[in-house]
Formats: structure tokens, C-alpha cells, sequence
């Protein structure tokens, strides 16, 4: 999950003294395309691109929007000469219809009702249409997470999808998923029928731009009540390439960096004491993080003493490649445990800064409530998501971090016996 910032629809502009400093790329920007499917009378023009729009040209029109499936009207107003949109921008089972004002039966009878007579109707339908889906361009975690909820889209809808991304994330998802066009982050087809834009925005209790705060149905969830598909929970499919296998000795990948430092396993002996039990127990361990180290404030972690190095901001097809042969994977609430989870390996998650649910399920999770626990999902509180150091309930006091502080080498030595015996791992 990308920090606040990065969150922010428009991006700021920030001085010191006289030097402009760099402004960060906007988490999400919005930019539908004119409106284009033609209604075949009046020069009236829709579309479901951002929400549902209507455009009438000058005259006594009136337009109505409904929700087909609560069967409950949204709007209901005159129009002349201007777009009408819907406030909601995510999917909505929507129904146009736009009225015009019949002439008077004796225009000198300022007492005759104004009658209206329907010329326009359409019920959503994006059977065999272009439909869009843009997606953040930073975490990976995110977009590995919401992506199999396209494709239940596309075939709910029997539409033609598209789906806007970094290229990094597209290259891994092209092979699993050949029916969808993928694109790069700005693109759009033409003839756009409808558009959706698949993100957190803040604040999360903007209910224009999404139905519910994600932390109430969990990251992956979020995107399916977006869609308006089934919430149910689905893995992402990633394949491995046709390359052969790398490291001929069994191992296992870790990885112990993310974006916030209440993500982290804080636990000092940790993820020594883990590397340490695996290589008894034969294996390799290989660290595959984009980065060995990270220094953010007075925050500083390293990749755990005993582990290997495979570092490097690499391409995510050959970490895709070498998850597929580990027999499992030990990391965080990050993207990498995504990706593993993606690749079908078994996935021990180390957690405390979330509760159950916010991410997929592993029977492998390693989580205790014994303390302060599960305050990403805690909304009394105001988190600052820019502060990568930021401890939400105990800062700068002794319970810091506690939540992954006190979760011991022990459990997940016992959690890797489970894995170990699960899955018949000599």
C-alpha cells in the first residue's frame, strides 16, 4: 500500500526559498476520454467513463439516472445544453434516460402542466464493448491483490478489457491472462464505453470514488465491491517462465523489508534466529528484496545476517522464476508475500500492523494478541502514512512496535515444522 502522499488525486507544488523542489508523481490521475457513444437522437451523447455521463445538447431535456440494481433513482433534473454525471465513479448497475419536454397544448395556459416524453433509454450493457481499468503505478501488492477482479469482471460482462499499468506489473500478469489488452499507465482506447479506476483514495471514507473503506473488507476485497463482482477471494495467476531451475539445492526466500517501519518484524533476534533454523535444516535462504538496505529518518534495516543476497531492483519475471521453485516463502505485509502467494507457494506472513483479512489468507500466518495489534485497521485513528517511522497507538514510548516486537523466533520456527510437515517437505 503507497504511503498518503502519493495518494493525493492532485499533486502539490513545494519551495524552498527560491528553488522549486521535485514534486512526486500523483498516485492516481483522472482523465476520461470525451464522451463518444452516440444515442441516435437529438445529438445525445453517454457514456460510463468516471461515473455515468450524459451530454444533451440546448434544449428542454430532463435526465434520470437509476440504480438498476437497487432499483432506486439517483437523479432526476433538466438539462439543457450541458454533461450530467453520476457522483459515483465505480461501478454501479446504472440506467440512463433522458426526456424531452413535450410543446403546450395552448401556450397561453400558464396553468398546464409540462408533460415529457421519453426519447432515450439505456440499461449498461458491455457485452462485446472497450471497457478500462487503470491501476496504481507503485505497489505491487495492490495490483497483484485487485487484478483477478478484472478478469471476473470481463467475464461477468463478456466485455472487451483493457487494463492501463507500469509495465513491470503487466509483464507478469500478460501470461496468465491473455483475453485482457494491457496498456500503459495513460492509454486508452477508442470507442470507450466505461472506465474504472482501480485504487485506495483519501480519505477512505470518500464513498464517490469507492463504496466502502478498504479497511473494514480488506485490501483485496476492496476491488471486488469497485467492480461489483463477487468478494470472494482469488488468487492471482502468475506463471513461471520456461527457463530451468536456477539453484539446483533446495531453499527457501525471505524477504524483511517494507514500506513502513510498523510493517517490519521488529524483533531484533528474528529473522536471525530463523535463518539460522533453516540452514540446519539444509536449506539456502535467499533474501530476494529490492533492497538490502534501507535508511528512512533514524530508521535503518539490513538484510538478516546468514541469508544470501539476491537483492537488486530485478525484473519480477525472474522473481517470479525463483519463487517457483522454493518451497516456501517467509515475508511481511508487502508486495513480495503477494507475488509468492501469486506463484502458489506456501507463504508464512509475519504480521502484527493488520488484522486478519486485510490480506489473503495463509494458514501460515504468524499473528498473536497478546498485544497492541491490528491498528492499520483501527479507524478512530489518524494514521500518518507519509512518517515512515510512525508507530499509530505507542510512539516514542516503550511499547513501540510492540505488536512485531514480541513475536518470537520460536513461533515461526514452529510455523516452518507446520509447513514443513503440510506439504511433506524432506
Amino acid at each position: 500500500m503507497p504511503d498518503q502522499e502519493q495518494r493525493k488525486i492532485q499533486t502539490q507544488s513545494a519551495a524552498k526559498g527560491d528553488q522549486l523542489q521535485p514534486v512526486a508523481k500523483p498516485y492516481m490521475t483522472f482523465n476520461p476520454p470525451p464522451i463518444a457513444m452516440a444515442a441516435g437522437v437529438d445529438d445525445i451523447k453517454y457514456d460510463f467513463n468516471f461515473g455515468a455521463r450524459v451530454q444533451v445538447p440546448k434544449g428542454d431535456y430532463r435526465v434520470r439516472l437509476f440504480d438498476n440494481t437497487a432499483k432506486v433513482a439517483l437523479y432526476d433534473a433538466a438539462a439543457n445544453g450541458t454533461i450530467v454525471t453520476s457522483t459515483k465513479r465505480y461501478f454501479v448497475d446504472f440506467s440512463i434516460e433522458v426526456l424531452k419536454k413535450k410543446p403546450k397544448k395552448n401556450k397561453e395556459d400558464k396553468k398546464e402542466k409540462d408533460e415529457w416524453e421519453s426519447i432515450f433509454k439505456h440499461d449498461y450493457n458491455a457485452k462485446d464493448k472497450n471497457v478500462l481499468m487503470k491501476f496504481p503505478d507503485s505497489a505491487m501488492g495492490d495490483v497483484l491483490a485487485w487484478f483477478p477482479y478484472a478478469e471476473e469482471f470481463r467475464k461477468k460482462h463478456q466485455c472487451k478489457l483493457f487494463c492501463a499499468m507500469n509495465p513491470k506489473f503487466s509483464s507478469i500478469l500478460k501470461a496468465g491472462y491473455p483475453n485482457i489488452t494491457f496498456l500503459e499507465t495513460e492509454a486508452h482506447p477508442d470507442n470507450l464505453y466505461a472506465s474504472y479506476y482501480i485504487g485506495l483514495f483519501w480519505p477512505w471514507d470518500n464513498h464517490d470514488l469507492q463504496p466502502l473503506d478498504w479497511r473494514v473488507v480488506g485490501l483485496q476485497k476492496h476491488a471486488a465491491y469497485l467492480l461489483g463482482v463477487e468478494p470472494t477471494e482469488q488468487r492471482v495467476i502468475l506463471k513461471p517462465s520456461k527457463k530451468p531451475r536456477q539453484i539446483k539445492e533446495k531453499y527457501v526466500c525471505i524477504a524483511t523489508q517494507a514500506t513502513a517501519q510498523c510493517k517490519y518484524w521488529n524483533n531484533a533476534y528474528g529473522w536471525l534466529g530463523v535463518v539460522e533454523y533453516l540452514k540446519k535444516l539444509g536449506y539456502r535462504v535467499l533474501c530476494i528484496d529490492r533492497d538490502k538496505i534501507t535508511i528512512a529518518g533514524i530508521h535503518g534495516n539490513t538484510i538478516p545476517y546468514g541469508a544470501e543476497d539476491f537483492t537488486g531492483n530485478k525484473p519480477l519475471q525472474e522473481r517470479v522464476d525463483l519463487l517457483a521453485h522454493a518451497d516456501f516463502f517467509i515475508g511481511l505485509t508487502s508486495g513480495l508475500s503477494w507475488l509468492a502467494w501469486g506463484v502458489g507457494i506456501p507463504v508464512i506472513m509475519v504480521v502484527g500492523y493488520t488484522a486478519p483479512g486485510t490480506e489473503f489468507y495463509t494458514p501460515y500466518r504468524v499473528q498473536h494478541f497478546h498485544t497492541c495489534n491490528s491498528c492499520c485497521n483501527d479507524m478512530s485513528l489518524t494514521h500518518k502514512y507519509n512518517d515512515f517511522g510512525y508507530c499509530p497507538k505507542h510512539g516514542n514510548t516503550d511499547r513501540e512496535f510492540e505488536c512485531t516486537r514480541f513475536i518470537s523466533t520460536e513461533f515461526v520456527t514452529a510455523t516452518i515444522d507446520k509447513v514443513i510437515k503440510d506439504h511433506n517437505l524432506k
